[in-house]
């Protein structure tokens, strides 16, 4: 599986739109980021580790919040979703209400200017959100920097943090996060061969903040 590389920022408010009037009208809840085996990847994670079932999960960038449904199917009572897009927040409560997952809270906010109530999360999970704002034409280098703080603010210490990223190797994942986390695991994503060399499309890494 190959992930087109996400869209700028800028129009995904534009896609939310879509996929929303999509969903209100046939049910579709649109694309899963990276597939459903990322989805899969992160809650064998989490199970193969024992996190608690109570504790506090930040879906950062929830777009349509599929993957806050499926936590929820696997037990996970205190999820929370956040997207700076309306629309996509619309979309994630909608999915939400039709699986009748009363215990996901959602949120419009914007993750490189968290308001003070996000915080305390025992984990942080990100699905091509670092990698849409990395790609963001204007200041991208300084937004990067912005998102690893705010990271480090609504993440607790020694808390986990999961991401999936089609953009970035592992080496320089761990040159983006070297600021106050430390590398825990690599999870196995899907491998493509070109021109003879073997490489991964996806990058799963799980860090932990120190």
């Amino acid at each position: 599986f190959f992930p087109p590389p996400p869209p700028p920022a800028s129009s995904w408010d534009a896609a939310y739109e879509r996929e929303l009037q999509t969903f209100q009208d046939i049910g579709d809840t649109g694309e899963i980021w990276f597939g459903e085996e990322s989805m899969v990847r992160i809650i064998r994670w989490l199970e193969k580790h024992k996190v608690p079932l109570d504790s506090s999960v930040l879906d950062i960038g929830t777009g349509n919040g599929v993957l806050l449904v499926e936590l929820a199917k696997s037990g996970y009572m205190n999820l929370t979703g956040i997207d700076y897009s309306p629309s996509a927040i619309q979309l994630s409560e909608k999915v939400r209400e039709k699986e009748g997952m009363s215990n996901i809270k959602l949120k419009v906010e914007d993750f490189l200017a968290p308001s003070a109530e996000l915080s305390g999360f025992d984990i942080c999970i990100d699905k091509g959100t670092f990698d849409a704002i990395s790609l963001d034409p204007s200041d991208a280098v300084r937004k990067r920097k912005v998102y690893v703080g705010s990271l480090c603010r609504v993440l607790k210490p020694e808390g986990f943090f999961l991401i999936t990223s089609c953009n970035w190797t592992k080496e320089e994942l761990l040159n983006e996060f070297r600021e106050g986390f430390e590398i825990l695991e690599e999870l196995p994503t899907p491998k493509f061969c070109f021109g003879g060399r073997i490489g991964n499309s996806v990058t799963a890494l799980v860090f932990q903040k120190k």
